[in-house]
């Protein structure tokens, strides 16, 4: 991920880290798989399993926080090397905010179950997957730019965040139809909601580490900024 340095021992350090962002990575992916299966089959088990696995999500998130303070107070890294390993931490707290919102929706298709409402079957919930694809394909594509440290990848993924909220407003207008017509279906469309609102946010963690990615290679803050300003940065 990073330049050559005259320390071998640096280099490896960070190699390290980075596979352990990866590797963190990748179990907040399997958790989305897992959610969305639970949401789709109404499978307790799936649900259960993202739930346990967060416990391995918090506990790796504070693992590599660890490993970074030991590289920061030994190498007093300077200039990209401080930005990279500034990045890594940023990105180490999407990824575990995604874990949250994982759990989220297990735990809500768990409340669904409970209830036990005819009404959800009604529902357009099936619709979901496809905003939970694009989702989990915009995290893939952000953890893949970060270990490559590609801006125009970072720029597309930015870009993609776009259509996952017009996902996730259409599903929104879909579901204020259903409880007008039918009042039966209010509480179940609420569940949804706040299970589209997650699927929503994974895409927003997406986004800030596509975010991060620029600020390690060209030392600029895009946060906040439009997405023409963003491409003039990386040009």
């Amino acid at each position: 991920m990073a330049d050559k340095h005259l320390s071998t021992q640096f280099d490896s350090e960070l190699n390290t880290l980075s596979s352990h962002v990866m590797e963190l990575g990748g179990l907040v992916e399997s958790q989305i798989r897992q959610a969305i299966y639970a949401l789709g089959n109404f499978n307790e088990e799936a649900a259960r399993q993202v739930i346990d696995t967060e416990t391995r999500v918090n506990q790796m998130e504070v693992e590599i926080d660890r490993d970074l303070s030991s590289v920061i107070a030994r190498r007093q890294p300077t200039a990209r090397d401080l930005r990279l390993l500034m990045a890594i931490s940023k990105t180490t707290a999407n990824l575990e905010r995604v874990g949250d919102e994982a759990e989220r929706i297990a735990r809500m298709v768990q409340s669904i179950m409970a209830k036990s409402s005819g009404a959800m079957r009604t529902l357009p919930a099936g619709e979901l997957r496809i905003a939970a694809d694009l989702a989990s394909s915009q995290l893939r594509k952000a953890l893949d730019a970060f270990a490559r440290l590609d801006c125009a990848a970072a720029v597309a993924i930015m870009k993609g965040d776009d259509v996952l909220d017009q996902e996730f407003n259409g599903f929104v207008r879909k579901l204020i139809t259903y409880m007008m017509e039918d009042p039966r279906t209010i509480s179940s469309s609420l569940d949804l909601l706040f299970v589209a609102k997650a699927i929503e946010r994974i895409g927003d963690h997406a986004k800030n580490i596509a975010e991060f990615i620029i600020y390690v290679v060209k030392g600029a803050d895009v946060r906040h900024s439009s997405i023409e300003h963003i491409e003039s940065t990386v040009k």
